[in-house]
């Protein structure tokens, strides 16, 4: 079926249930940033694959909100599509209630699968129609189940333990944990979502996401009792065996729903931003309403988690170093005589496949952390470019390739950026690529109050770019998981405010970038780990170290833009990737790395 016809049968659909427009967004029940094929219903109705957006079809038009990482990939993709692009955060974009006040008019009814959305996104979007002239929401629906006729299975794959070595700290300490923050916030349970909240809290592992160690269940936690809703199919007689030593008990992952009816407490925690509404409506007991607590204990790292780190940076700078060395000698070759590419060209497929080789001869290699984002010139504008065979386009000796890339190990998760100068540059691409090296390494020398918010950190990747009339959309950082997801929160470096404090254990990204359409764009990211700084009568002060452990191309540097810090910063790094990397390396490369760590 085209997205044409998928339409027309979703609003055959809406003509027999008298609906007026149906919303779909990007998450699953878990209300995760990556999900399950079985769950991929936005992308399934508009044929845009990113991972953030909300499709809404009425019966005469459509349209997608996205953010500003995907307005130039969603516009190429909805083209030939009845979708309007709604540009989120962009001066005179529309919310979704009111487009649909618009389109619909007063007193229509709408609708929205309750599974897959929300309680905090329901509640307010109740909230919204009911100002465009009493719109009413239904959300017992599931139009997919009735259209998508070759929708995937959910997933069925086995879980399985994540070892003490690399976690830590044992599952049962962890509930243990867990109750104590329930008991501060005057709650008797709560019901975790949150895919990656339950891997970290019972020490388990799946492969049911792409590129997240995760698995599709719930678990729900009492004062005396703790309950895996789970497809039974995917535990093996090893991890039955473990859960039932730690305590836990197991049942089928549908009956969540008797499980929160039958629940005997006083009162239940819920994230709202996390469980979804069908599952929140099921609740007759008091509902506290708050951040799930394990998502904060989840980003602050143990002193085993954080050597886990620093390995899996090791072997992921490894990776790194030989494919830079590989890159640069294979695009200087004839093709010809190109080692393992045969009589072909290298092209933005064939190095995200390179690099992925490498990494995956290192000891613990899982999988990749994300789609590889290998945009050469123009396509480096593309913030969350992917290659496809339809867009894939050879690299030449000229401009820039924007690399950014990671790794799953099993004792960590790896997230980095390179942009590599693979000849000449013009004097724009220049200055570019040094305000954004400028805003990272900012952000890289700040020290800070414990407790501050990323969002106060955060204009320090910018401010120079700002003094140039240049900006970023997206955030400048995220946390890390432990061998989990690559994307973990709440903390970050943002514009927005986000009042998630920053203390001492925590991973982040320092991911600044320019993006100039049509022409190129300039990432350069490395992920942190905060430490402990001084502390003064004024408090503790934190500050960041580099976990990342690859050189930054000093190629497109203007020296002359950089301050002295700056490049003192950069060298003192440089040193350090190449003392801690070169004895891993052969002759060859260790003369690469030598010259990549050579001081400016």
């Amino acid at each position: 079926m085209t997205v044409t016809q998928r339409i027309e049968a979703l609003r055959e659909v809406m003509k027999r249930e008298h609906l007026a427009a149906f919303i779909f967004p990007s998450t699953d029940p878990h209300q995760g940033e990556y999900v399950p094929d079985h769950w991929k219903g936005r992308e399934f109705i508009s044929g845009f694959n990113g991972s953030a957006g909300t499709a809404v079809v009425t019966l005469n038009s459509a349209a997608l909100w996205t953010d500003s990482r995907y307005f130039i990939a969603a516009e190429e993709q909805l083209k030939g599509t009845e979708y309007q692009l709604m540009k989120l955060k962009m001066p005179g974009t529309p919310t979704i209630a009111e487009w649909i006040g618009q389109e619909c008019g007063a007193g229509a009814e709408v609708a929205v699968d309750g599974m897959v959305n929300s309680a905090s996104f329901v509640k307010e979007l109740i909230a919204e129609l009911r100002q465009q002239g009493g719109i009413t929401l239904r959300t017992n629906l599931d139009p997919l189940a009735q259209i998508w006729t070759s929708r995937p299975p959910v997933p069925e794959n086995p879980v399985e333990i994540y070892p003490l070595k690399y976690a830590g700290e044992s599952c049962s300490d962890k509930i243990s944990r867990i109750r104590k923050a329930l008991r501060e916030k005057h709650a008797d349970g709560m019901l975790m979502s949150a895919l990656d909240d339950i891997a970290w809290t019972l020490n388990l592992r799946g492969t049911d996401v792409h590129c997240n160690p995760v698995f599709v269940s719930y678990l729900l936690i009492s004062s005396k009792d703790v309950t895996l809703y789970i497809n039974k199919v995917k535990l093996t007689p090893e991890v039955e065996a473990y859960l039932k030593a730690e305590g836990i008990a197991v049942a089928p992952y549908e009956d969540v729903t008797k499980g929160l009816k039958d629940y005997f407490e006083y009162n239940i925690l819920l994230d709202p931003n996390e469980v979804n509404y069908t599952l929140y409506k099921q609740v007759s007991r008091e509902i506290i309403e708050a951040e799930s607590p394990v998502k904060r204990m989840k980003t602050v790292k143990n002193a085993t988690e954080i050597a886990g780190f620093k390995s899996a940076m090791l072997k992921d700078g490894i990776a790194m170093v030989k494919f830079l060395c590989w890159l640069q000698k294979e695009l200087h070759a004839p093709v010809g005589e190109r080692s393992g590419m045969g009589p072909v060209s290298l092209t933005e497929i064939s190095v995200d496949q390179k690099l992925t080789s490498l990494r995956a001869e290192q000891p613990d290699f899982r999988d990749i952390s994300f789609d590889t984002i290998a945009g050469y010139q123009t396509h480096g504008a593309i913030v969350h470019y992917e290659a496809t065979p339809e867009t894939d386009i050879p690299l030449k000796p000229e401009g820039f390739l924007l690399l950014d890339s990671g790794a799953q190990y099993l004792d960590g998760t790896t997230d980095i950026t390179r942009t590599i100068a693979l000849g000449p540059l013009t004097e724009e691409q220049k200055k570019v690529y040094t305000l954004v090296l400028k805003g990272h390494i900012q952000i890289e020398l700040c020290k800070f109050p414990s407790g501050s918010s990323g969002t106060q950190i955060d204009i320090l990747a910018r401010k120079d770019m700002w003094r140039e009339g240049l900006n970023y959309l997206h955030g400048t950082g995220h946390g890390v998981g432990t061998y989990l997801n690559v994307h973990e929160g709440p903390h970050q470096f943002r514009m927005e405010w986000k009042p998630a404090p920053l203390v001492a254990g925590m991973t982040i990204t320092d991911e600044p970038g320019i993006y100039l359409e049509g022409k190129f764009g300039v990432r350069i990211e490395n992920t942190l780990l905060i430490t402990p700084y001084k502390e003064t009568e004024f408090g503790q002060f934190l500050q960041f170290e580099s976990l990342t452990l690859c050189p930054i191309d000093k190629t497109p540097i203007v020296k002359e833009m950089l301050l002295q810090e700056e490049i003192d910063w950069l060298n003192e790094y440089h040193q350090q990737v190449f003392d801690i990397l070169s004895p891993h390396l052969d002759d060859e490369e260790k003369a690469w790395l030598r010259e990549a760590c050579a001081a400016i």
